[in-house]
């Protein structure tokens, strides 16, 4: 009998610990390489050291024990149905309901308030509230649930968290702070405390009151009729605490001064301090937000627009590193290969399997000309006479393909998500390069973190109004349409480097990864988009309105799933792209990409 490693015997505590503050027999834990989230019963908790390293062991707790407390203490068919459709009330009604059960857990136990505790300071290292310098930069999401687990807990705010929340404190306080008072008293009745989480939002004006119209108040009228046809509609999709709101919606009284587009001005002090973030940040620091809000339709006359082009560059990975480099970042990626080419590669096989019986030769037979069909000799040896002896080879209908790969390349990709997905794209153009079909893969980031030359461009400028997106795009091209793989495989690699990862505006990147496909001479134009969520770009969005990019990108996929021959389809990572995409998948753990790969691209290649 093998004997239970330390890490299992932790795994197996683990899971125990779940079921029995879930009160489920069913709950099972497993460590995973990405964010961590939950799957039905099963709770995915980042992956401890070997020698178990008591802050790791703490942090992996904490996110187990959020779960278990979510399954046991929250409803969501009754959350979902008091819900509010705006994103940032949606936002803030989502996060304040987990620290409601969090707290539940927290005040009976302890050791799940510890670990609930380090779970939390682990989050707060990537979300946007450490680095706000100005009331608009809070996302409110995570500042007032901050403020509830205080009232519910006694807690204090968490040190990295404190500047950001005293930007917004007293403006909470003075509107809703009878409304923090009171979520305690209902802490046990979820049905009472969304009622009291509803009165917040209706006083902080995150989402508007249900008061009768006055008989004389035409213009009011039409105001409200406005604001309710912008606002997005749909539901959030995640519930976590987690959830990082960048949005700049307004907030009251203190959000004046936007555009009838909804652009904010941009803070004085993000101008002042994030030269020297810059070089401070360290790599976990610098994750780009995920808001992943609903979209609302395009507003009429939304025009989408660069401040500059000058300073963007594509450019191809040899040219980004050395080839010594690229040779060790292979040589990386290989082994990371290792574990998953086996699965990845049946899966290949089957896709080849298929693609080749499209593209296998037929036959008419019996026919007066053609070529002599060497099985119907006999007959003609017989009767010398007799036609119908040949055979006319049929024209194949396996159409001439390319197919572009287009990754996201941004931060919250690193780690196991962007080895999957470069691990992934190897095998597949392997696959499709011995079937015939062209592949290209393609990569998008940006050059710098806020902004860059751009941003320097526009605050030398004086700073004008409205300047559209504000950073400098980097489209990578790791293969070439025409390149045979065993050429590009080494560029593959890059996307294991340090530091290549920054942020990303995926609308552009669509943009050229289609021009390029246009400009082939295939007959069918596959483009599979690889991402993890919405567009984001703290520079842009900072002095535009926080759905600037998202709505172009939807306004991008609109076009070419309706008015382009090439045929789209997305894979998202933890994150939904369905609310984007037509043709998409969601897949939660990075090991999936590949069996998803096959099958979405099968599906193209079997339509007709």
């Amino acid at each position: 009998m093998s004997k239970q490693t330390p890490l299992d015997a932790f795994k197996a505590v683990l899971s125990g610990t779940a079921r029995a503050l879930s009160r489920d027999a069913e709950v099972e834990v497993a460590f995973s390489a990405d964010t961590p989230h939950m799957v039905g019963k099963s709770v995915k908790v980042p992956t401890p050291g070997r020698n178990l390293p008591a802050d790791q062991v703490a942090l992996a707790r904490g996110f187990a024990d959020a779960n278990a407390l979510r399954m046991r203490y929250h409803n969501p068919a009754l959350h979902n149905a008091a819900a509010p459709p705006e994103p940032t009330a949606r936002a803030v009604f989502d996060a304040v309901e987990q620290a409601r059960v969090e707290a539940i857990g927290a005040r009976a136990m302890a050791g799940v308030r510890d670990n609930l505790a380090h779970a939390l300071d682990m989050r707060l290292k990537s979300d946007p509230i450490i680095r706000a310098r100005g009331f608009d930069e809070v996302p409110l999401s995570t500042a007032i649930s901050l403020l509830v687990r205080e009232r519910l807990t006694g807690e204090s705010i968490p040190a990295t968290a404190t500047e950001g929340v005293s930007l917004v404190r007293q403006w909470v306080e003075d509107r809703a702070g009878s409304d923090l008072d009171a979520l305690s008293l209902a802490l046990d009745d979820q049905r009472a405390f969304q009622q009291l989480t509803t009165s917040l939002l209706e006083h902080l004006a995150l989402i508007d009151t249900e008061a009768p119209p006055e008989p004389n108040d035409e213009t009011g009228d039409e105001d409200s009729d406005e604001e309710t046809a912008e606002q997005d509609e749909g539901d959030q999709g995640d519930e976590e605490v987690g959830d990082n709101d960048s949005t700049t919606e307004a907030r009251g009284e203190e959000s004046q001064g936007e555009s009838d587009e909804g652009e904010n001005e941009y803070s004085d002090d993000l101008d002042a301090t994030s030269d020297e973030d810059d070089g401070d940040m360290g790599e976990d620091g610098m994750m780009p937000v995920r808001p992943n809000r609903p979209m609302s339709d395009l507003p009429p006359g939304f025009d989408y627009r660069a401040y500059t082009t000058a300073h963007d560059e594509i450019i191809s990975a040899t040219d980004l590193c050395d080839p010594d480099e690229l040779t060790r970042l292979r040589g990386f990626l290989d082994q990371q290969m290792a574990s998953l080419q086996g699965a990845v590669t049946k899966l290949a096989n089957r896709l080849q399997r298929r693609l080749m019986a499209q593209q296998a030769r037929s036959w008419d037979f019996d026919q007066d000309e053609g070529m002599l069909d060497a099985a119907r000799l006999a007959r003609i040896v017989i009767d010398p006479t007799r036609s119908l002896s040949y055979k006319i080879e049929r024209e194949t209908e396996f159409r001439d393909t390319v197919v572009t790969l287009l990754i996201d390349n941004s931060g919250s990709m690193r780690g196991r998500p962007i080895s999957i997905a470069a691990i992934s794209a190897d095998i597949m153009a392997r696959t499709l390069e011995r079937c015939g079909v062209k592949t290209e893969i393609l990569g998008f980031t940006t050059r710098a973190w806020k902004g860059g030359l751009s941003r320097e461009d526009w605050l030398a400028a004086g700073r004008p109004p409205l300047p559209g997106r504000l950073n400098d795009l980097r489209h990578i091209i790791y293969k070439k349409a025409d390149e045979p793989w065993r050429r590009a495989r080494t560029s593959l690699g890059l996307m294991m480097r340090e530091g290549l990862l920054k942020e990303n505006i995926d609308g552009e990147a669509l943009l050229w990864a289609h021009s390029r496909l246009i400009a082939r001479h295939e007959e069918r134009r596959i483009l599979m988009v690889i991402s993890d969520g919405a567009p984001v770009d703290d520079s842009t969005l900072s002095v535009n309105s926080g759905s600037y990019l998202e709505r172009h990108l939807r306004q991008v996929i609109e076009w070419i799933e309706n008015r382009s021959p090439v045929q789209l389809v997305a894979i998202g990572i933890g994150h939904d792209v369905t609310r984007y995409y037509k043709r998409a998948v969601t897949i939660m753990d990075a090991e999936q990409l590949g069996g998803t790969m096959v099958e979405q691209l099968a599906g193209l290649f079997d339509e007709d």
